[in-house]
Protein backbone atom coordinates (compact mmCIF):
# COMPACT_ATOMS: atom_id res chain seq x y z
CA UNK A 1 0.00 0.00 0.00
CA UNK A 2 1.25 3.57 -0.91
CA UNK A 3 1.21 5.93 1.96
CA UNK A 4 1.28 8.91 -0.15
CA UNK A 5 -0.89 10.81 2.58
CA UNK A 6 -0.94 14.76 3.77
CA UNK A 7 -1.70 12.96 7.46
CA UNK A 8 1.87 12.48 9.40
CA UNK A 9 3.16 12.86 12.22
CA UNK A 10 6.76 12.67 13.93
CA UNK A 11 6.92 12.24 17.68
CA UNK A 12 9.58 10.95 20.13
CA UNK A 13 10.54 9.17 16.97
CA UNK A 14 7.93 7.21 15.84
CA UNK A 15 6.27 7.82 12.58
CA UNK A 16 2.28 7.79 12.63
CA UNK A 17 0.72 8.40 8.68
CA UNK A 18 -2.83 8.09 8.11
CA UNK A 19 -4.63 6.94 4.81
CA UNK A 20 -8.50 7.74 5.11
CA UNK A 21 -10.82 6.21 2.82
CA UNK A 22 -14.59 6.75 2.73
CA UNK A 23 -17.06 3.52 2.21
CA UNK A 24 -19.70 3.97 0.23
CA UNK A 25 -20.55 0.21 0.48
CA UNK A 26 -20.99 0.80 3.91
CA UNK A 27 -22.49 3.84 3.92
CA UNK A 28 -26.69 4.66 3.69
CA UNK A 29 -26.59 8.41 3.10
CA UNK A 30 -30.50 7.94 3.51
CA UNK A 31 -30.12 7.00 6.97
CA UNK A 32 -27.72 9.29 8.08
CA UNK A 33 -24.94 6.94 7.97
CA UNK A 34 -21.60 7.48 6.45
CA UNK A 35 -18.73 5.20 7.02
CA UNK A 36 -14.90 5.78 6.46
CA UNK A 37 -12.11 2.71 6.89
CA UNK A 38 -8.78 4.23 7.39
CA UNK A 39 -5.11 2.52 7.26
CA UNK A 40 -2.51 3.57 10.12
CA UNK A 41 1.14 2.76 9.21
CA UNK A 42 3.33 3.26 12.43
CA UNK A 43 7.27 3.07 12.07
CA UNK A 44 9.73 3.83 14.44
CA UNK A 45 12.11 6.03 13.06
CA UNK A 46 14.06 6.35 16.36
CA UNK A 47 16.89 4.51 17.91
CA UNK A 48 14.82 2.42 20.89
CA UNK A 49 12.82 -0.19 20.52
CA UNK A 50 8.87 0.91 21.52
CA UNK A 51 5.48 -0.82 22.48
CA UNK A 52 2.33 0.66 21.59
CA UNK A 53 0.21 0.70 25.14
CA UNK A 54 -2.97 2.37 24.31
CA UNK A 55 -4.99 4.97 22.58
CA UNK A 56 -7.17 7.91 22.38
CA UNK A 57 -9.28 9.20 19.40
CA UNK A 58 -10.71 12.48 19.22
CA UNK A 59 -13.94 12.15 16.57
CA UNK A 60 -15.92 15.18 15.74
CA UNK A 61 -18.32 14.99 13.29
CA UNK A 62 -19.54 17.66 10.93
CA UNK A 63 -22.44 19.41 13.51
CA UNK A 64 -19.71 19.47 16.10
CA UNK A 65 -20.45 16.71 18.15
CA UNK A 66 -17.40 15.35 19.62
CA UNK A 67 -16.32 11.79 20.71
CA UNK A 68 -14.07 10.09 22.37
CA UNK A 69 -12.33 6.32 22.08
CA UNK A 70 -9.98 4.80 24.58
CA UNK A 71 -8.50 1.33 24.93
CA UNK A 72 -6.03 -0.78 24.80
CA UNK A 73 -3.42 -1.62 21.78
CA UNK A 74 -5.09 -1.72 18.51
CA UNK A 75 -7.20 -3.68 16.43
CA UNK A 76 -6.32 -6.17 19.55
CA UNK A 77 -2.45 -5.56 19.09
CA UNK A 78 0.38 -3.93 21.05
CA UNK A 79 2.99 -4.11 18.90
CA UNK A 80 6.45 -3.61 19.59
CA UNK A 81 8.51 -1.88 16.53
CA UNK A 82 12.31 -2.24 16.53
CA UNK A 83 13.95 0.54 14.76
CA UNK A 84 13.12 0.67 11.29
CA UNK A 85 10.18 -1.42 11.94
CA UNK A 86 6.37 -0.42 10.78
CA UNK A 87 3.43 -1.90 11.88
CA UNK A 88 0.06 -0.67 10.07
CA UNK A 89 -3.72 -1.71 10.77
CA UNK A 90 -6.73 -0.64 9.41
CA UNK A 91 -10.00 -0.08 11.29
CA UNK A 92 -13.33 2.12 10.62
CA UNK A 93 -15.35 5.21 11.77
CA UNK A 94 -19.15 5.69 11.48
CA UNK A 95 -20.75 9.23 11.85
CA UNK A 96 -24.20 10.79 11.14
CA UNK A 97 -23.09 13.23 9.32
CA UNK A 98 -20.78 13.44 5.76
CA UNK A 99 -17.94 14.96 6.87
CA UNK A 100 -15.87 14.78 10.25
CA UNK A 101 -12.50 14.74 11.12
CA UNK A 102 -10.56 12.57 14.00
CA UNK A 103 -7.14 13.18 15.75
CA UNK A 104 -5.68 11.67 19.13
CA UNK A 105 -2.38 9.97 20.15
CA UNK A 106 -0.73 6.47 20.84
CA UNK A 107 0.84 5.82 24.45
CA UNK A 108 4.11 4.05 23.56
CA UNK A 109 6.93 2.39 26.21
CA UNK A 110 10.57 2.91 25.45
CA UNK A 111 12.88 -0.58 26.71
CA UNK A 112 13.06 1.05 30.19
CA UNK A 113 9.32 0.89 30.93
CA UNK A 114 8.77 4.82 30.67
CA UNK A 115 5.73 6.09 28.69
CA UNK A 116 5.20 8.70 26.19
CA UNK A 117 2.84 9.71 24.23
CA UNK A 118 2.98 9.95 20.17
CA UNK A 119 0.42 12.13 18.17
CA UNK A 120 -1.96 10.62 15.49
CA UNK A 121 -2.46 13.77 13.14
CA UNK A 122 -5.60 15.19 12.66
CA UNK A 123 -7.27 14.13 9.68
CA UNK A 124 -10.52 14.55 7.43
CA UNK A 125 -13.44 12.44 6.84
CA UNK A 126 -14.58 13.48 3.82
CA UNK A 127 -17.43 12.03 1.59
CA UNK A 128 -18.85 12.52 -1.63
CA UNK A 129 -22.20 13.52 0.47
CA UNK A 130 -20.50 16.78 1.60
CA UNK A 131 -22.34 20.11 0.83
CA UNK A 132 -19.55 22.66 0.33
CA UNK A 133 -19.99 26.59 -0.62
CA UNK A 134 -17.91 29.36 -1.67
CA UNK A 135 -18.13 32.38 0.52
Amino acid sequence: MSFDTPYEAVTNGVRVRVLPDFSDEQSDPDEAHFFWTYTVEITNVGAETVQLRSRVWQITDASGQRQEVRGPGVVGETPRLAPGQSFSYTSGCPLPTPSGIMMGSYQMAGTDGQLFDVKIPAFSLDSPYTVRSVN
